[in-house]
């Protein structure tokens, strides 16, 4: 974790204090069960929230200490708490397992940064909805292989990017669903010394299903997803990033991030605004997406359990979630202070001297009887001449002095080809199939 690229209710959700909690909730919420269950004294369990109850401060120096003897982060945690509650909590842990608590407390850490991401993208929709109806309309070139193409709108670039984050919000819904699983089923699984009622209620108690085979740790199937959709998240994240930072250009400059007041681009060059956050941006998806092959190997696991997946959990889950939702707020700030050039976007559609309509003229051509191959033939001559001149040629003249082309379509019939409105007739639908019927 990074401070620099971390934000407080993220970074929260892994720090100690927050885990240990986590961990004498689920020893707690088990002990009432195994209390009702007749297990152990309901003494026993009334002695550990009376206990919790007074708000005691969780001592993550002592809990350390004691681990520095033990070597085991769980009995130096039940021993501190043994230590504070008295004779009591010697019935906690009862028929439990490490990878019980470890499990299951991780399960709820990656259901409440799962919480915060779902948030950051609703954030992030609601921006891109915004921005998407303003430039509804704003002609601006789309590029194919990085080549004028055809037109689209600014408005189209946008919703396209809000389907795309509806779709992560929903994969990432499902991915927290299946990892918020709780596992109180003892070494190997077996439930040998604790009932499957015990695990139901702790599950309950913490908003999480019950692992139907836990095999003393949760499978790490449902991880893997976890952190591969994290992965795809940050792809689509850098996607827009590239995005902004190829229309930032200077020999583009159809979109810029905002340059704040005082804001410095050079320590060499005053003049320069560089796209540096979507730079940053870029930068930050690929430490998301590499944490994605350390949670696929962590599926392969020795027999019912070893501890091999441990170490890089310890690192992923905090660095991952903390990395996605520090690019994502940023992301939101990017695209809700764009800076949008329309007339930019107007200049640079035309600056190839028609080459975009192309196709419609194509089309015009096998239409009115002349064959795709020679159509295609007499359009390409032309074009190439107005490639060729930069743009200073206009395709709609070279057209219209060709005989050829003339033999098939009158003046009229292609100057009715060179039509911005035409590209742009189906927008409304496709809106209506992003965002709903307005």
């Amino acid at each position: 974790m990074v401070p620099r690229y971390s934000r407080p209710d993220m970074t929260a959700i892994w720090t100690p204090e927050n885990r240990f909690r986590i961990w004498f909730e689920i020893e707690a919420h088990a002990t009432d069960a195994l209390a009702e269950l007749g297990v152990v004294p309901k003494e026993a369990a009334a002695a550990l929230w009376a206990w919790w109850n007074t708000n005691p401060v969780i001592d993550v120096a002592a809990i350390d200490a004691i681990e520095a003897v033990t070597k085991h982060d769980v009995i130096a945690f039940l021993t501190w708490v043994a230590d504070n509650v008295g004779d009591q909590a010697r019935f906690m842990h009862q028929g439990m397992t490490s990878s019980d608590v470890l499990d299951t407390a991780l399960a709820v850490q990656l259901a409440q940064a799962s919480d915060l991401l779902i948030a950051d993208i609703d954030a992030l929709l609601f921006v891109l909805e915004r921005r998407a109806r303003e430039h509804k309309m704003t002609p601006t070139i789309g590029r194919s292989h990085g080549i004028h193409a055809e037109p689209v709108t600014f408005g189209l670039k946008m919703a396209q990017a809000h389907a795309e984050f509806a779709r992560n919000r929903a994969r990432l819904v499902a991915a927290r669903e299946d990892v918020a699983t709780c596992a109180i089923s003892g070494a190997v699984g077996t439930f040998a010394n604790i009932d499957p009622v015990v695990e139901a209620h702790v599950a309950e108690k913490l908003g999480l299903t019950v692992e139907p085979v836990s095999t003393q740790v949760i499978p790490r199937d449902r991880h893997a997803m976890f952190f591969a959709t994290l992965g795809v998240i940050a792809s689509s994240i850098e996607r827009m990033a590239t995005e902004v930072r190829h229309l930032q250009r200077t020999e583009v400059l159809e979109a810029e991030e905002f340059f704040s007041p005082g804001q410095k681009g050079s320590s060499a060059m005053p003049h320069k605004r560089n796209p540096v956050l979507t730079e940053n941006l870029t930068g930050l998806a690929r430490m998301v997406r590499g944490y994605v092959t350390p949670a696929l190997e962590n599926v392969a696991l020795w027999h019912e359990r070893d501890i091999s997946h441990s170490s890089v959990e310890r690192y992923i889950g905090p660095d991952a979630t903390i990395t996605l939702d520090f690019a994502l707020q940023r992301l939101t700030g990017v695209m809700d202070k764009l800076v949008v050039y329309p007339a930019r976007m107007e200049k640079n559609l035309n600056k190839m001297g028609g080459l975009v309509h192309s196709q419609r003229v194509l089309l015009a051509l096998t239409q009115a009887g002349v064959s795709r191959e020679d159509s295609y033939r007499l359009v390409q001559r032309n074009a190439m001449k107005v490639w060729d001149s930069d743009g200073a040629l206009s395709l709609m003249e070279l057209l219209k002095a060709d005989p050829e082309v003339t033999a098939a379509l009158s003046v009229a019939e292609i100057e009715d080809k060179f039509d911005l409105g035409y590209h742009l007739k189906h927008v409304d639908t496709i809106f209506a199939r992003v965002f709903g019927q307005a």
